[in-house]
């Protein structure tokens, strides 16, 4: 489960947006990797800063985050993880801290798409089998025309805020702090023309059929990455992926655990006693004997090796277990009850149950007197 973003920036829910930027600016110096070289905890602890005020600091972002407990993107029909969201956010608070120019270069590298996210559900035999969906996904895509950019094919020239710089750069003594150019958010370059075609927003949402194969042993809870079916990078990054989150629906007679299936099978006292022979319905619809052995006991279980669900990743296949469950009569005839008070007597005589009722009672006893 993910920490909490106040938690980690170390804020109280009803933190203003200057505490908030405070506590993240605090945490990114005290854990920058230029910093703490080859420190893989500080490196993970600047990471997480670095995301949470990437939330925290957008007002829509922040109002998701504070109903639903993460960032949703309404135009996926589902989850969007915040991806390399931070990576801007990094290198335009550093650039001010050291005086690089890291915004830039990080604005215009190639940079993957956010990745999306949906929930898949299967029935529980197409959990185990595995099967092909087709699925409608929304995504974002770049314009074809402009590439992304938001400009006519040539139609984008050098900032004059900046001259191409992305930067600015102001002194304060012997302080020197960069800072983000406003005009060109960084790249340096601004439109000169906006593009015909997406009216210079640089994408769009498309509805996408997929066809998407589930293996089979797929359990519930597991997440399905689908690479390449994301939003769009940008800089001519590659697309973000597809994380298709599956929930498996219960079965009627048989349950999973992890690639085993038990099943529960009622017999009665009679067939416990004297033994007998069922015909079972496996998950694949087959049929199979199983011998319940006279004198069966209450909580005894049966092993069909390799019947229960394949691995994942296709390693082995898991077993299945007849779990026996014996039926006690309740509702006796009077000749019933004479015949089994017969029984019991005989059993009495012939110290049928002797040392197993002996243990029994000495077990008990050992009992009562421990706990005085």
């Amino acid at each position: 489960m993910a920490r909490d973003y106040y938690e980690i920036l170390g804020v109280e829910r009803t933190a203003t947006d200057v505490e908030i930027k405070k506590a993240y600016r605090k945490l990114a110096l005290q854990y920058h990797p230029d910093k703490n070289p080859d420190d893989k905890e500080a490196a993970e602890k600047f990471r997480e800063a670095a995301e949470a005020y990437s939330v925290l600091s957008d007002p829509d972002k922040k109002n998701q985050y504070d109903t639903y407990g993460r960032v949703m993107d309404d135009s996926m029909g589902g989850f969007s993880s915040t991806g390399s969201v931070f990576d801007d956010l990094l290198g335009d608070v550093f650039g001010e801290f050291f005086g690089t120019s890291s915004s830039r270069r990080s604005r215009n590298r190639p940079t993957k798409g956010q990745s999306i996210e949906m929930y898949q559900e299967l029935t529980f035999e197409e959990s185990v089998f595995g099967v092909e969906k087709e699925l409608t996904i929304k995504k974002r895509e770049n314009c074809k025309r402009c590439d992304g950019t938001g400009a006519e094919p040539g139609g984008m020239k050098t900032c004059e805020k900046c001259n191409g710089q992305g930067v600015f750069t102001q002194r304060n003594g012997i302080f020197a702090v960069r800072s983000t150019c406003p005009a060109c958010n960084g790249s340096g370059q601004v439109i000169k023309e906006t593009c015909t075609e997406c009216k210079g927003k640089g994408s769009h949402t498309i509805e996408k059929q997929i066809k998407v194969k589930i293996p089979a042993g797929i359990d519930d809870g597991m997440i399905m990455r689908v690479s390449g079916e994301g939003n769009a990078g940008s800089h001519g990054g590659p697309s973000g992926d597809l994380l298709l989150h599956i929930k498996v629906k219960e079965h009627k007679i048989f349950k999973r655990v992890d690639n085993d299936l038990h099943l529960m099978l009622p017999v009665t006292v009679f067939d416990a006693v004297l033994g007998n022979e069922f015909e079972i319905e496996l998950i694949d619809g087959s049929k199979e004997t199983i011998k319940v052995k006279p004198g069966t006991q209450v909580g005894e279980r049966i092993t069909l090796k390799g019947k229960g669900v394949p691995s994942v990743k296709g390693y082995n296949v898991g077993n299945m277990y007849v779990d026996l469950q014996i039926l006690i009569p309740t509702n006796l005839s009077k000749e019933q009850k004479e015949v089994l008070e017969k029984m019991r007597e005989e059993a009495k005589e012939n110290d049928m149950f002797g040392s197993k009722l002996k243990n029994i009672l000495e077990r008990f006893k050992e009992f009562i007197k421990g706990s005085k």
